[in-house]
């Protein structure tokens, strides 16, 4: 039988390894867990599946760090793309561990893929979480190591990764500049 609380606990125990520290927790750990706050407030609820997704979005990303892939926009979406795929085996290990079956393992691996965003309703609830998870913890320290255009536009690819509902949500949870606010509108 198939154990949510069995995964999502398995999940912590690998992230616990993070060996970066973020607010005294490994980051990684921390990350999944405010991916789940995310998700229990935008999509409450959210099958199972969806909810180790959430949790396991970056499932030991530490191990194949960014500045094993080349510079520039070709090695950074390589290095996403792996990241995905190896976050899809690892949590489909771990759910097959704690009792759930195939089809279980295999949509967990397209959801951590993000494979059909704006197409299938899974996906991209975890992609508005992604963006939530995003806005609401990263971004004001992201912001501050950016120029104010490259902001602009980073806010603007994020807004267009989410869906119409989490866009207008987000208009109302988070408080932006008029410039940046435009992203959201529509």
């Amino acid at each position: 039988m198939a154990d949510l609380s069995t995964a999502l606990a398995a999940i912590d125990a690998a992230n616990a390894a993070d060996p970066t520290l973020e607010d005294g927790k490994p980051a990684a750990l921390l990350y999944g867990e405010r991916m789940t706050a995310e998700l229990t407030a935008l999509y409450p609820d959210a099958s199972e599946v969806l909810q180790i997704a959430s949790r396991g979005q970056h499932i030991e990303r530490w191990l194949l760090p960014r500045k094993d892939y080349p510079e520039g926009k070709a090695g950074y979406y390589a290095w996403r793309k792996e990241q995905g795929r190896r976050h899809g085996e690892r949590v489909a290990a771990i759910m097959a561990d704690a009792g759930y079956d195939a089809e279980a393992q295999a949509r967990v691996g397209v959801l951590l893929r993000k494979e059909g965003i704006k197409k299938d309703a899974e996906v991209q609830a975890l992609e508005d979480v992604i963006c939530f998870t995003f806005i609401r913890w990263y971004l004001q320290d992201f912001a501050a190591t950016r120029s104010s255009d490259d902001l602009a536009k980073i806010v603007a690819k994020t807004a267009r990764k989410m869906s119409v509902e989490a866009r207008a949500r987000a208009l109302q949870e988070f408080p932006m500049p008029d410039a940046l606010a435009v992203s959201f509108e529509g």
